[in-house]
């Protein structure tokens, strides 16, 4: 049995890879960089961690999303595996003594967000740290000419400079040739062996559907779906609400998900969908990375992302079961020019950007020359009503300074309390003698979590409540208690954003955003919503187009056979008698009935079905249609 194979089946209890799987892992076993390119559902984690334990010594995981670094942390411990992370949740402490374990205790991984690699502290601490694995997830952010640049990632490769022998493993979804070698320079990888999976996902029927009324359409084919597992996409939280409403209203069983809902909300719903107690879920791409169900049988898109990679992606969650499944994508004609306008709104003019930059430094306070590297919790609401500038403007601003290096901004920064024990386990024991108020309290930290006196440890405040028969109130007070007198610690929870300066605060007229970065991600998004509008309006193969747009270079002369288009032109060459031998079982039905049975549109079985009544083999009678001899 193989080292690889020994891993997998010890910590995750199976005995076999997916395609490429193991030789990608084998590949940085054994010291190689690396750059693998796995769909959606490719089981790209698993193709890391397994060398990361495979390896001796520490594996630093970049990733750029809190909740994916959280949700494999939470895997890796659960299977008894050491993992931390550092994040902008986190006090200047907390992460002090994060990097402190993992520079001398037995972690097995680190996960860091790319902003933090910039920091005295971490490089510090990282040039004394042993490293057997740098992993790089979803690289494709590391290129200006992928969908989700972030030019923090850009700093990956001093990592590079200073453990010049320790091998990369860059992992992503999807990346065109362009960027595919934008990652190979960024990072200078060193002769990489390179593991591309097919983009082709052969179960899954894309398609699209134009309409005068797409609500209407989304509505009749969730009712006639309504016992399958489905997602459907949105682009606004407005859209969600609204959709999920209307879904309700017709008794269907329906979750909505987006970066607004409070921690517990989005728990409740997720749970909720994965255990199958509710059906269709209506989100934003908030419902996104680390999902894994594989009971997706259909993912709508009820407002369009404005670029095939998103789109790739977010219909990829069906069909991971590899049974048949369907990806479809409504629009209307005004959908085209609401993209469009939504581009431009995401670019505001420069000067505005930094009137808000400043609007926020003074709204949090930050005095000129302080705060880098300082996390801040950003009250968007409040901030909104004291300087009445609009949503949109504030956000996309907030963007655009992360895009300039100037912040970070996290949406969704839900994190739990988190708590540490400063004095030792004798102090502990007269500190609970002598103040019985908190002495419960002690007793359930110090046996619930272990690690409690070394490192932070995130707690569970609902649930102590609970254990405690205590009130949240209570609780709280009893957690200052311990913190006012020199016991714990303590990182009390948020569920609000966090905006983190990278440098100190800037005076007034010295901010300067780079024309070259607005100018050039603005034509690039441009050039990707021209994309998705071709593949939107052209009748080619949809399958076809996406592979197309992935691999220029990779045979795409067999279509799918599946797509609407393909359909439409299979169907258009459909002879009557043999449209009539198979609507003949179905008789008799209603129109729509013999379009969802044949999977044929409804402009061409309407224009088969007159062709049957003027040879007198049908009759319609009450919109439903039976043999023609049925009637003396």
């Amino acid at each position: 049995m193989s080292k690889s194979i020994a891993i997998l089946e010890k910590y995750w209890g199976f005995k076999s890879f997916r395609p490429l799987q193991e030789d990608i892992i084998d590949s940085s076993i054994y010291g190689h960089d690396t750059l693998a390119i796995l769909p959606t559902g490719g089981g790209k984690s698993i193709c890391f961690q397994v060398p990361g334990i495979a390896r001796e010594g520490l594996t630093l995981v970049i990733s750029p999303l809190i909740a994916l670094m959280e949700d494999q942390v939470k895997s890796l411990q659960k299977r008894g595996i050491n993992a931390e992370m550092i994040s902008s949740s986190m006090t200047y402490r907390e992460i002090d003594i994060t990097l402190d374990n993992a520079r001398f205790g037995q972690m097995k991984f680190l996960y860091t967000s790319p902003e933090r690699l910039k920091t005295n502290l971490f490089i510090e601490r990282f040039k004394e740290m042993k490293i057997s694995l740098i992993v790089v997830d979803e690289a494709h952010c590391i290129s200006e000419w992928g969908h989700d640049f972030r030019p923090s990632y850009l700093e990956i490769n001093t990592l590079r400079e200073i453990h010049s022998e320790t091998p990369i493993i860059a992992v992503t979804a999807s990346a065109t040739d362009r960027v595919q070698a934008d990652i190979i320079k960024q990072l200078a990888l060193k002769k990489p062996k390179i593991f591309k999976g097919s983009i082709a996902r052969p179960n899954i029927s894309y398609q699209v559907i134009h309409s005068t009324n797409k609500l209407r359409e989304v509505i009749n084919y969730c009712k006639s779906h309504k016992d399958q597992t489905g997602i459907i996409y949105c682009q606004t939280r407005r859209s969600v609400k609204f959709l999920v409403t209307q879904l309700r209203a017709l008794k269907l069983s329906a979750g909505f998900y987006h970066g607004g809902l409070k921690h517990e909300d989005k728990s409740y719903m997720f749970e909720h969908w994965m255990d199958g107690d509710l059906k269709i879920m209506v989100a934003t791409n908030a419902f996104g990375m680390g999902i894994d169900k594989s009971d997706v049988r259909f993912v709508l898109h009820y407002e369009i992302p404005n670029n095939i990679e998103a789109y790739y992606q977010e219909a990829g969650r069906a069909g991971r079961d590899e049974d048949e499944a369907l990806a479809i994508a409504f629009w209307e004609q005004k959908d085209l020019k609401t993209m469009h306008q939504q581009l431009e709104i995401k670019y505001p003019p420069i000067d505005r950007v930094k009137q808000i930059y400043n609007s926020v430094c003074n709204f949090l306070s930050i005095a000129t020359g302080s705060g880098g590297n300082e996390s801040y919790d950003f009250d968007i609401r409040k901030f909104h009503s004291a300087f009445n500038i609009p949503f949109t403007e504030i956000y996309h601003s907030l963007k655009l300074l992360q895009l300039n290096e100037t912040i970070t901004f996290t949406e969704n920064s839900f994190h739990p309390t988190r708590l540490k024990f400063v004095i030792g386990n004798s102090a502990i024991y007269k500190f609970q003698v002598a103040h019985e108020r908190t002495a419960q309290l002690i007793m359930l930290l110090t046996r619930s979590y272990p690690g409690i006196f070394d490192r932070f440890i995130s707690v569970d405040e609902n649930e102590l409540s609970r254990r405690l028969k205590l009130s949240s109130k209570e609780l709280n007070t009893q957690f200052r208690f311990l913190e006012s007198h020199g016991v714990a610690d303590i990182n009390y929870q948020s569920n609000l954003p966090k905006v983190t300066l990278l440098t100190e605060r800037l005076p007034d007229g010295y901010l300067s955003i780079s024309p070259e970065i607005y100018l050039n991600r603005k034509k690039i998004e441009k050039d990707k919503l021209g994309a998705i509008t071709d593949y939107i309006t052209k009748e080619v193969c949809r399958a076809n187009f996406i592979r197309n747009y992935f691999d220029p270079n990779e045979n795409t002369n067999n279509n799918c056979g599946k797509c609407d288009n393909c359909l439409r032109q299979i169907n258009q060459e459909l002879s009557i008698s043999s449209f009539w031998k198979k609507v003949e079982l179905l008789l008799p039905c209603e129109l729509n009935t013999i379009c969802v049975e044949l999977n044929i549109s409804t402009e061409i079985v309407s224009e088969k079905l007159r062709s049957l009544i003027l040879d007198e083999k049908i009759t319609l009678t009450d919109n439903v249609y039976t043999k023609f001899n049925a009637f003396p």
